[in-house]
């Protein structure tokens, strides 16, 4: 399995607390109600900052993780008409499209109490 990793920045003028929201509650609705992401995406999980005391504020408003059994897989979602005409022009709703960090990993589970 191949994991996406995106890191995300809030749209200016956005509070924090607008842009989880409509992730939580809009986009990320939007991301599963295409058959795409049944037929291909493996796992999608979405993680936002939590403020806490004596942590330095985070150079990014969320860590997307979305996993996929292969790059063709990816390619094949990503360029599907569903993502490119129902998902991906909600993106600049809500978070910053031009500065944004993609990396492809391969998970190592080092220790996981499931």
């Amino acid at each position: 399995m191949i994991k996406f990793t995106f890191l995300v920045q809030k749209l200016p003028g956005m509070s924090l607390e607008e842009f989880i929201d409509y992730h939580k509650n809009i986009h990320a609705p939007l991301f599963c109600s295409i058959p795409e992401t049944e037929l291909y995406v493996r796992k999608y999980v979405v993680n936002h900052p939590i403020v806490a005391e004596g942590f330095p504020k985070p150079l990014y408003d969320a860590v997307v993780e979305i996993s996929f059994d292969s790059f063709e897989d990816f390619n094949t979602f990503f360029n599907s008409e569903n993502y490119l005409t129902k998902v991906h022009p909600d993106e600049p709703n809500f978070f910053d499209t031009v500065n944004y960090i993609a990396m492809a990993n391969k998970e190592t589970i080092v220790k996981a109490d499931i």
